[in-house]
């Protein structure tokens, strides 16, 4: 009798995992021509007794493979879907279909959509439309803009005043101000970034040259480098910087500063001391002088103006280049003069600051001095003395009492 080779090696048993969701585990052997669907119904019927009643049932669970997270097709055999003996495969229960929703539940919830609307442009007009007419003067909103700033500045230099007095009573005050001193010189404004310098000098740029590029340019050597070669040729291109003082001035700076940091002799009464405490304060307020933008300096003398016109414009203008021109080109309200004068001493509002507990501790500290210093003269600097946990509560005080009495 003869066999065909393909009958001796037909339907090979496999041995496969089955899991449910429920935990229930066990082996189930299938011949590879098994269905999907039959290798489907032995597992509900080994898991699930008398669940075959139903005809429903097959068509409501699935076969997942375990390893390629793949479903497997009903029609298909196991041989088809390319299942391994011992494959894990996963027995699931389909999701129930997500049932369409009843019209008048549609109905319903367009009509909340349109009651939660918001109204149109002629809803807004006919609502509105026996209301009486007002208009908002943008310019008066300017106005009180500036009028705040400006008046900032008079409270800072009216505070400065009276911080100064109540310091010159601490006999600690000299030397906690020689140390101040101290830390104003070393200024980092005024440093100048020595690898990116000795990067321009080595390419042949002189040194006087590429300090003033690195300025101009916030110390980046690429766009030094090209102001460089740019204004090779200019006849001003080694000019100091508009408002810096010539490299001589310092001398006499220092000399003072020296002259400071000896202070009086252990002998010396206490009017010495407070007189030295005076020139400490005036050097301070040397050191803090307003420094102009010199990019905003350089296009606002291009446009004509005067060196000195355009300083004074970029310090009633906080060094904002476009405030500074419109000022050059207006009124020129208010006046640098105007800058300095300090608010009346009589007011409610500078009253009120001085009865603050916060303020008045605030004064007796020469940090805060200095931060009063600085915003005076580089009001952009104000956000870091904000931010300061000894000078920022002052400076909040100040400005909720402002606020308040503005209000009123």
């Amino acid at each position: 009798m003869f066999v065909q080779e393909e009958k001796i090696f037909a339907g090979k048993v496999l041995r496969l995992h089955v899991c449910t969701m429920e935990g229930a585990e066990w082996l189930e052997e299938v011949p590879e021509d098994t269905t999907v669907e039959k290798l489907k119904e032995r597992c509900l019927k080994h898991c699930v007794p008398g669940s075959l009643e139903d005809p429903k049932t097959v068509t409501h669970h699935k076969l997942i493979h375990a390893t390629s997270e793949k479903v497997l097709t009903d029609t298909k055999t196991v041989l088809e879907e390319n299942i391994q003996d011992r494959d894990v495969l996963l027995l699931v229960r389909k999701r129930a279909p997500t049932l369409l929703p009843k019209m008048a539940d549609v109905v319903a919830e367009e009509k909340r959509k349109q009651e939660q609307k918001a109204p149109d442009k002629d809803a807004i007009l006919k609502a509105t439309a026996n209301l009486p007419a007002r208009s908002v003067d943008r310019t008066m909103t300017h106005h009180n803009m500036r009028d705040f700033q400006t008046e900032l500045r008079k409270i800072l230099v009216s505070l400065i005043e009276v911080a100064q007095k109540l310091l010159a009573l601490n006999p600690d005050a000299v030397e906690l101000f020689k140390k101040a001193n101290a830390m104003l010189d070393e200024d980092e404004e005024d440093r100048v970034d020595e690898i990116a310098l000795r990067q321009l000098t080595e390419m042949g740029f002189p040194e006087s040259r590429a300090v003033k590029a690195l300025r101009l340019n916030h110390m980046s050597v690429t766009q030094a480098m090209e102001w460089l070669i740019e204004h090779a040729d200019d006849p001003s291109v080694d000019a100091p910087l508009p408002g810096q003082a010539p490299a001589e001035a310092p001398a006499e700076g220092a000399a003072s500063s020296a002259e400071a940091a000896a202070g009086p002799s252990s002998e010396e009464g206490g009017e010495e001391a407070k007189d030295e405490l005076t020139e400490i304060f005036k050097k301070i307020r040397r050191k803090r002088e307003f420094r102009p933008d010199p990019r905003a300096v350089i296009a606002l003398m291009e446009m004509g103006f005067d060196e000195k016109e355009v300083v004074d414009a970029l310090r009633v203008n906080n060094n904002q280049q476009n405030a500074a021109c419109e000022w050059l080109l207006g009124d020129r309200k208010p006046s640098p003069e105007d800058l300095d004068k300090g608010i009346d001493t009589n007011s409610p509002l500078f009253q009120a600051i001085l009865e603050n507990p916060v303020v008045q501790l605030g004064l007796t500290n020469p940090k805060t001095l200095l931060a009063f210093e600085d915003m005076l003269e580089n009001p952009l600097n104000s956000t870091q003395w904000m931010n300061d946990p000894e000078t920022g509560p002052v400076m909040l005080q100040i400005s909720r009492i402002f606020q308040t009495l503005n209000r009123t």
